[in-house]
């Protein structure tokens, strides 16, 4: 029986909660994920849980079932996938593609995916640094580490970000630190945990809260 795309969402936001926690994944939880009432996370959960996409024992939260699992890296398989083909072949800018992938994950054409795959050259990444799982489901291994982790003295590039809002991607614009760019880490200040790199000639300095939020190579 095919998901509704409010199903698939769900199922994709368990997943990813899931993954910050050994736990079950509370409806409280959820509901913030979602922006939606406690109650309505509870009527979706039993839905889920009748075609065994989830496991739901009360005060111990929802755990996805292999079935469902599969069903989640699948929708983030493409998500990540039309990401890279928004912002690589189409235009768009990094802070537009979430939203559009956010559409088209939801098209079911298995065939699509694989061609769409092979197309873009088996990417790893997508724009925003996130691991694009293969057709099996094996996510690659990483190969980054945040920027305030990164030894000094290094060359490195930006592989990805953990921060997502459009002001930080502004922000990272403006600063002309855009995924693959090349820079330097100069020096680390413990006094305030801020960086300074070396970009296009220029001695740049950011923040923690920056740093801490870009994936660069190591």
């Amino acid at each position: 029986m095919a998901q509704s795309f409010t199903e698939e969402n769900y199922l994709k936001h368990i997943y990813k909660l899931s993954r910050k926690s050994d736990k079950g994944v509370s409806t409280n939880a959820l509901a913030e994920r979602l922006e939606t009432k406690a109650s309505s996370v509870t009527d979706m959960i039993k839905k889920l849980a009748a075609k065994k996409l989830v496991d739901y024992k009360k005060y111990q939260g929802v755990t996805l079932t292999n079935k469902g699992l599969k069903i989640a890296v699948d929708i983030i398989r493409k998500h990540r996938l039309w990401e890279v083909f928004l912002l690589e072949h189409l235009g768009f800018g990094g802070t537009e593609v979430h939203e559009v992938a956010e559409e088209l994950e939801h098209i079911n054409s298995p065939e699509l995916v694989e061609r769409l795959d092979k197309f873009l050259g088996y990417p790893k990444y997508d724009p925003h640094g996130g691991p694009i799982p293969d057709n099996k489901g094996v996510f690659p291994a990483p190969a980054r580490v945040r920027l305030n982790e990164l030894e000094t003295g290094k060359k490195t590039k930006v592989m990805g970000i953990a921060e997502h809002s459009n002001a930080f991607l502004a922000h990272l614009k403006k600063l002309g630190l855009e995924l693959g760019q090349e820079f330097l880490l100069k020096e680390r200040f413990d006094f305030d945990h801020s960086v300074e790199i070396e970009l296009n000639d220029k001695t740049i300095q950011l923040s923690h809260d920056v740093a801490k939020n870009i994936f660069v190579a190591y």
